[in-house]
């Protein structure tokens, strides 16, 4: 399929989606958020692939809602109901896509990410930012409306509800090394070697079991509510059919033999 807002590109089971619209600093309108979202069914479905990047091109890796396009209809439903349908019908489903693919993803920070944008970041499994880069959570300060495509979730799971809600209610921006300081992320490194790593760190992530990011997610996502008694039942079912795997035969067989594991 071929895509003008965005570059998917496919390499050794390696694919990276770079969001490509730099005069808006890759603002997520209507024709974008639908090639992202057709771009992540094609590589979920693709058994080639191992993992994942998810960057942008220019200034910004994602400056988030496209408010330029956002203009009411007189015929039609308020702009609030526009904006809900959108979200039920694309934005949100396009934003658990992301958290559901069947392989871990890494994010790779460029300069702004930015309302809904750093929300998108922050739905990667590893997030890498460059030093120049910052998450900014304008949503309540200068427009008065939630968090959203997960953020208002997502935000209080990685540095605590206390930070989040000044983060959220200030909208200051958090750069790179800050954001690892706080643990928004997981790594800050130099502008220029952001690509290099964060196609390092999904090299080192494919060649680990393929099931991976999927068994982590629901676990820590299950954590969040369970009690330990109930995570320690959780962990020991789950135990139970990974160790029956030829993952974990494979993994058992190559400490013995000292050597990586090949899975």
């Amino acid at each position: 399929m071929s895509y003008e807002r965005i570059h998917l590109a496919i390499e050794d089971g390696i694919a990276t989606l770079t969001l490509d619209q730099p005069k808006t600093m890759n603002a997520m309108s209507v024709p974008l958020q639908q090639e992202v979202m057709a771009a992540l069914d094609e590589i979920a479905g693709n058994s080639d692939i191992k993992a994942l990047v998810i960057t942008g091109t220019g200034k910004a890796f994602c400056s988030g809602a496209d408010l330029g396009s956002m203009s009411p209809d007189s015929d039609g439903p308020s702009l609030g109901t526009q904006v809900k349908n959108l979200m039920e019908e694309l934005s949100n489903p396009m934003a658990l896509k992301l958290r559901e693919l069947p392989f871990p993803v890494v994010s790779a920070v460029n300069g702004a990410a930015a309302g809904a944008g750093a929300s998108i970041a922050l739905a990667g499994d590893v997030v890498l930012a460059g030093k120049s880069a910052y998450f900014l959570f304008p949503f309540i300060p200068k427009l008065g409306i939630l968090p959203d495509l997960g953020a208002t979730w997502i935000l209080p799971r990685l540095i605590g509800r206390a930070k989040a809600m000044a983060v959220s209610l200030l909208g200051e921006r958090m750069y790179g090394e800050d954001a690892v300081r706080e643990g928004l992320i997981w790594k800050c490194v130099a502008d220029e070697d952001l690509q290099s790593e964060a196609v390092a760190t999904a090299r080192r992530l494919a060649a680990g079991p393929n099931h991976a990011a999927p068994e982590l997610r629901e676990a820590f996502d299950r954590a969040d509510t369970a009690t330990l008694a109930e995570q320690l039942s959780y962990e020991a079912e789950r135990q139970q059919e990974l160790i029956d795997s030829p993952t974990f035969q494979e993994g058992v067989r190559a400490f013995l033999e000292k050597r990586d594991p090949k899975f």
